[in-house]
């Protein structure tokens, strides 16, 4: 803030002084850095205060009771949270650190995450007023990401150490919360600096590498292949996550090019985009691990791309 605001001060007082003006590629590069940022701030926030209420507010026990227990089924049910907390793929992430903290497993937290952003009803009712029912293209959206969600639950609940899917600094962090001395407030604002700290900077990151690489990718290139019925598959899936656009409105992005590319192409983009876009993966690096990650975006990348062809084959 310090930087931005002696920036604007030099050029109030001191027009003088920095005659030249950015490249055209550099101001565009900045402007979808700082839109991806704004954008994902409010939810962000939302996500925090959720995280605080589940972790501090709510009482032991009052969610896990309405979970089946069976961990398949508890599974299932948690991939369908997203329906009551309407916030984009930003704000999912504290949250899902506060059911961490909260006790919840890592492969159960997973499936929450992966779900949330697409089975959400202010995605489906973008989803539906962009394209309404045609090519099928709605429901593979919401089915895929449901079926790509409780895959990941499943996979990851094989693991012998689901503790080691996170990162030290997470687990750190747990152990700080878990603490905290004092009553419910102080521990609300305490979590409150720990989520923000972890969270911000990786936002800002992942914010700055999605308007770069938007710049430096040339969309012509990806265009020029929409009309191949594997090759526009792969390249929305690139273009997914190169843009970082939030699941709430990149219905309507991807409206643009519904009539160049193939269907399952479209469904691609808005399977993979909420998921494992760069902002995303900066955003989980702050509890996942690297190996982990890697994981989920093999299984996302192909899952959408078997979904996106199906699709295709159909329509």
């Amino acid at each position: 803030m310090a930087v931005v605001l002696a920036l604007f001060a030099i050029d109030l007082l001191l027009p003088s002084l920095y005659p030249l003006s950015l490249s055209t590629r550099a101001q565009d590069g900045l402007t979808l850095a700082i839109s991806v940022l704004i954008e994902s701030l409010p939810f962000i926030a939302l996500g925090v205060v959720l995280s605080i209420v589940v972790q501090v507010w709510v009482p032991p026990g009052v969610i896990e009771r309405w979970l089946p227990r069976a961990a398949w089924a508890r599974r299932a049910v948690l991939s369908l949270l997203g329906m009551l907390i309407p916030v984009c793929e930003c704000g999912n992430v504290p949250f899902a650190r506060g059911l961490l903290m909260r006790g919840f497993s890592v492969p159960e937290t997973m499936t929450f995450l992966i779900a949330a952003p697409i089975v959400n009803p202010i995605v489906i009712i973008t989803t539906h007023a962009a394209f309404g029912f045609d090519d099928g293209i709605l429901i593979a959206r919401l089915v895929g990401g449901y079926l790509i969600a409780n895959l990941i639950g499943w996979l990851y609940s094989l693991h012998r150490d689901p503790d080691g899917l996170l990162t030290e600094r997470f687990r750190e962090t747990c152990e700080l919360v878990a603490h905290e001395p004092g009553g419910r407030v102080r521990r609300s604002l305490a979590q409150f600096v720990v989520e923000l700290r972890a969270v911000m900077p990786a936002l800002i990151i992942g914010s700055a590498i999605a308007g770069a690489v938007q710049v430096l990718v040339p969309r012509e290139t990806l265009l020029a292949i929409g009309s191949d019925p594997a090759l526009s598959i792969v390249a929305m899936i690139a273009l997914a996550m190169v843009v970082s656009i939030c699941s709430n409105v990149d219905s309507f992005f991807a409206l643009s090019f519904a009539s160049t590319f193939t269907p399952g192409s479209i469904v691609a983009f808005l399977l993979v985009g909420p998921l494992v876009d760069v902002k995303m993966l900066a955003l989980l690096r702050t509890t996942f691990t690297t190996r982990t990650l890697a994981g989920v975006v093999v299984v996302v990348v192909l899952s959408a791309f078997a979904i996106a062809t199906g699709v295709n084959l159909f329509a």
